[in-house]
């Protein structure tokens, strides 16, 4: 039986994020440390730890048939791959950032100025479309450290909490792009493969609605119910159940993480109590 092989980061935060969706769409892998190759144990599955900077190149030779990757690495090296799914997790910036004591009032600044990056095909389109031009340098690894020993007036690197800019003495000062974890796919896919990755995607879906939404019982007085159920924004209609107490019915519904509390204010405005929220594990639309 045909498996459909996925690349993941072999460490790092998008690594324990990668694994952690696997696990809650109810792969199981058996994963001894050090592997480069495991087999899931109930799903048609080969994940492979590669080097994020590596994937988009097995991508596009079909080495791996998808991945779970960072979106700031597909920009920099992945032209004519496909994303069919954006994953919600490992989000971060690619930002450029000078020293604090630095004078900067815009894009124009950076002329003539010398930029320390991994990220060369990014930083180019950036400075084109701005007509700036710059000096490049181009770095694997440390890039906050450039400005302080004089390789570079400025670097663009990835920005998640912006704490190692701070500890460099560095300030943020442009985003170029913002990224998330994404499902990328191969254009090499085979059909079979293709029907594979599409079950797969399938329940990435219900776990990520899951992971938007929250599950919502309340009770009401019946007079209130129709204010109430105006408030809720469900994906139909709420469930309504009559209860003991003569007059009061109990919702069930699900509301957006995004809007919870604001949502919550109202139902309590609106004569709701008893309210009881549950996370959601997976969400079958």
């Amino acid at each position: 039986m045909s498996k459909l092989k996925i690349a993941v980061q072999k460490s790092g935060r998008l690594y324990d994020d990668s694994m952690k969706i696997l696990k809650d769409v109810g792969i199981s892998i058996d994963n001894g440390k050090d592997q480069l190759k495991a087999s899931a144990k109930n799903f048609p599955l080969e994940v492979f730890y590669l080097r994020n900077g590596d994937i988009p190149q097995y991508l596009k030779d079909g080495v791996v048939d998808a991945a779970i990757i960072g979106e700031n690495v597909l920009i920099e090296k992945g032209d004519k791959i496909s994303v069919v799914e954006k994953l919600g997790f490992s989000s971060c910036k690619v930002s450029i950032a000078v020293p604090k004591a630095a004078k900067y009032n815009g894009v124009a600044d950076l002329e003539g100025k010398r930029i320390a990056t991994s990220y060369p095909n990014t930083v180019n389109q950036f400075l084109e479309k701005n007509n700036v031009k710059a000096h490049l340098h181009i770095i694997n690894g440390s890039v906050e450290i450039a400005p302080n020993i004089g390789l570079a007036d400025a670097i663009v690197d990835i920005v998640s909490s912006g704490s190692t800019l701070y500890k460099n003495g560095l300030k943020e000062v442009e985003i170029l792009l913002k990224s998330e974890a994404v499902l990328a796919v191969s254009p090499l896919i085979s059909s079979e493969n293709q029907q594979i990755l599409n079950k797969l995607q399938f329940r990435l879906q219900s776990v990520l609605r899951g992971r938007q939404s929250k599950y919502v019982l309340l009770n009401a007085p019946n007079d209130k119910i129709e204010t109430i159920v105006n408030i809720l924004p469900g994906m139909n209609s709420p469930t309504i159940l009559p209860l003991a107490k003569e007059g009061w019915s109990s919702l069930h519904s699900v509301i957006n993480k995004n809007e919870f509390w604001e949502v919550i204010d109202e139902l309590k405005k609106n004569g709701a109590e008893g309210i009881l929220v549950c996370p959601i594990e997976n969400m079958v639309l």
